[in-house]
């Protein structure tokens, strides 16, 4: 399928030596900034606490959020987590005050929010021990028209007309160790991503090819890492996860137009290198709008419509799918052209009788 034909070929090869200056540049800012600037790591490498609260009703997320970034603890992640009552907050550690005590503080907020207040409460389990958690109260009103107050250690008796507008299900606390094991988890796996691609492209067509497209999916990567140093995003799993989907959605991209190179060099002798790349391009543009055009909007929605959640991972797949268009034409198709590959790289034998070896507009659309 294609939305249109272009019947001359777009001379793209003509301006590879400046496109790839200006590569060359922004790489180089990207890798400054990641240097000199540094990641705004999440909590999932650096550690910290993660709570997962119950609410009675479905929960406000932002009323949760505006409760929690009011207490000044720096980035914190609050989403919904289960169902539409469940909420997973991640706070970053704070290295003046216990991660008892901010987990103490963060369910107060909550509670206050929800015009409760928060008291300990103790119950026996099924086994018959006696324990006892933090429980937000709101207490209800009694025939006087006064509260009828809840127990806590204070000594006071709890109310069974008592409710609890929310509850803590779960307290977690991240060591930094836990998060230096992630990040180094997240390292191999990105390494072992572009050994495996390497691999492929090297077995698929040829040497030449494997590292014109290596350095275009480095290329990719460095720049999004540079976007999120230089501003200081949040850096976290989703944002690795995205940067992983964009080595292999980039290196699809360069695989299509070398396969095209390949069909080219077999169809047409007396093209050059530049003219049979310039036409492999041109050829696969409608494919290029189509299948970057409908992700683009799907993660656009996300960009828009998904909240804090989703928004650097959305962000990240922006950044990665606009630059693995240029890097798969300008950086890979580039780097090919300049590393020398030639027809007999790729392809033995002689072209069919019936191609015409003058044409050079003739051959499939992708």
């Amino acid at each position: 399928m294609e939305f249109f034909r272009i019947s001359r070929d777009i001379p793209f090869m003509r301006h590879a030596l400046v496109l790839n200056i200006i590569s060359f540049l922004t790489f180089a800012a990207a890798v400054f900034f990641i240097a000199t600037r540094g990641l705004h790591l999440s909590i999932e490498f650096t550690g910290g606490t993660v709570m997962e609260v119950e609410y009675a009703q479905p929960a406000d997320i932002n009323k949760t959020r505006e409760a929690v970034e009011a207490l000044g603890f720096g980035e914190v992640q609050v989403q919904k987590f289960g169902t539409s009552r469940d909420v997973l907050i991640r706070l970053p550690v704070r290295g003046e005050m216990k991660q008892g005590e901010v987990s103490a503080r963060t369910f107060e907020a909550l509670c206050s929010a929800e015009g409760g207040t928060v008291q300990n409460k103790s119950y026996t389990t099924p086994q018959g021990e006696q324990v006892s958690r933090m429980a937000c109260v709101q207490a209800a009103a009694g025939p006087t028209g006064t509260s009828v107050s809840a127990s806590g250690t204070g000594g006071v008796a709890v109310s069974a007309a008592d409710a609890e507008p929310l509850r803590l299900s779960r307290t977690e606390f991240i060591g930094p160790a836990v998060g230096s094991e992630l990040a180094r988890d997240g390292a191999w796996a990105m390494l072992f991503t572009v050994a495996g691609i390497m691999l492929y492209l090297a077995v698929r067509f040829e040497w030449k090819f494997s590292v014109a497209g290596i350095i275009a999916n480095l290329h990719d990567v460095i720049i999004i890492l540079g976007f999120f140093a230089f501003f200081q995003w949040e850096f976290s799993l989703p944002v690795l996860a995205a940067i992983l989907a964009v080595l292999g959605y980039s290196v699809n991209e360069s695989v299509v137009i070398f396969d095209r190179i390949r069909e080219v060099f077999r169809k047409y002798r007396k093209l050059t290198t530049s003219q049979v790349i310039d036409n492999a391009i041109t050829s696969t543009i409608s494919r290029t709008v189509i299948t970057h055009g409908s992700t683009q909007i799907m993660v656009l929605s996300m960009l828009i419509f998904g909240g804090p959640t989703l928004f650097y991972f959305a962000l990240a797949l922006t950044i990665g799918i606009l630059f693995g268009i240029y890097s798969s034409i300008f950086v890979a198709a580039g780097i090919a052209m300049w590393l020398g590959v030639q027809r007999e790289d790729l392809i033995k034998g002689t072209p069919t009788k019936n191609d015409d070896p003058n044409d050079p507009n003739a051959g499939a659309v992708v």
